[in-house]
């Protein structure tokens, strides 16, 4: 096992920026999750951790050792790839050995990480088969196998359930946080999906445009986003958004007013913001109600998502960015063109100011 750690790491392709300064400390035996929508960066970040790429300015430390001009084999590491990358031809056992023996690893000690790697896995029955025989799910557990058998320092995967099916893909995130949790190896894992990270991490980066956005458990950025952006991308469904002005600001509570005319009071200190300051409200489905005697706003029933235990109500009110997202119960009793007073809850509302930063903290992001 080992340590990360990232100094001032700069990335570009031709005149492109694509990692612009990005410092990050993953502890030894952490599972740390790097997140963000395409095209930010967070397969490029993982593949120069794991020498596939070559910085072009900073620092690449893994344990005490400096590894930003080692080639990937020199590294201690062990990637996990989308795709799988078995060798068609190959039984499970040879795909899982292929790295020691070439390595020049005796046959003893092959067959003993192997078959180690495949109980924990659960493929000692499947050892003979060939990767055409197999489901999606353990063709992702023989990848994770041949990671295994190298004993790596780190673990680097890179969207390893984005080939499976919704329920394969369930099996499979509770595969690797046992994984995780038998092993107790540094996990450095990359996806789009937020719900992986949120169930996987011991901390997550939020990434874009190649800087970090935040860090922090899942819990504190579900809780306490530093930005807009970050607000909106953790939790699912995302936060919902209302535009207003300020219409008086204390150190513990501030009032908006809405595109609408409605007042809003949240327990939200910005401190003393002008009167008239543009700001964004945020707050989650699960925090809104129905009706009350204040923080009221009237919408229209747009779409209802049944969902068994719970519905999904999209409303329509000229205060939201967007459709307010309304999070009811199962046996909820309204239809499309329905009228719907909501409250929002003061104590769960966030307020963001017109750059995206939440105004009650300061950004723990890089850029």
């Amino acid at each position: 096992m080992a340590s990360l750690t990232l100094r001032n790491i700069h990335k570009s392709f031709g005149k492109t920026a694509v990692l612009s300064g990005i410092d990050l400390d993953v502890a030894d035996g952490e599972f740390a999750v790097i997140v963000g929508p395409s095209g930010c960066g967070k397969s490029t970040l993982l593949r120069t951790i794991a020498g596939l790429e070559e910085i072009d300015q900073g620092t690449i430390k893994i344990g005490e050792t400096d590894v930003s001009r080692l080639s990937p084999s020199e590294r201690g590491i062990a990637m996990v790839f989308q795709s799988y990358a078995l060798y068609p031809h190959m039984t499970v056992y040879e795909n899982m050995s292929f790295g020691m023996t070439i390595a020049g690893a005796s046959a003893a000690e092959i067959d003993q990480a192997v078959r180690m790697a495949a109980d924990t896995l659960g493929l000692t029955v499947l050892l003979e088969r060939k990767p055409k025989e197999l489901s999606g799910g353990q063709r992702q557990r023989t990848a994770i196998g041949r990671a295994i058998v190298r004993r790596p320092r780190i673990f680097l995967f890179d969207e390893p359930l984005s080939n499976l099916d919704a329920s394969l893909r369930v099996k499979m995130r509770h595969e690797i946080a046992r994984l995780h949790e038998t092993l107790e190896t540094t996990i450095i894992y990359v996806t789009h999906d937020q719900v992986e990270a949120m169930t996987l991490a011991d901390r997550i980066v939020v990434l874009r445009d190649g800087c970090i956005e935040q860090t922090g458990s899942p819990n504190e950025l579900y809780k306490y986003p530093a930005n807009r952006f970050v607000a909106g991308f953790i939790g699912s469904p995302a936060m919902n958004f209302l535009s207003g002005f300020v219409v008086e600001s204390r150190q513990d509570t501030t009032t908006v007013r809405l595109t609408s005319g409605t007042t809003i009071q949240v327990n939200a200190g910005a401190g003393e913001l002008p009167q008239d300051t543009p700001v964004t409200l945020g707050i989650r489905p699960e925090h809104l109600t129905v009706g009350g005697d204040h923080n009221l706003v009237e919408t229209k029933v747009n779409l209802v998502e049944p969902l068994g235990s719970h519905s999904y109500v999209y409303l329509e009110t000229p205060d939201a960015d967007d459709l307010l997202i309304f999070r009811a119960s199962g046996d909820f009793g309204l239809a499309k063109g329905d009228k719907l007073t909501i409250c929002l809850a003061e104590d769960h509302c966030f307020l963001f100011g017109k750059d995206g930063k939440e105004l009650r903290r300061k950004s723990s992001g890089t850029c």
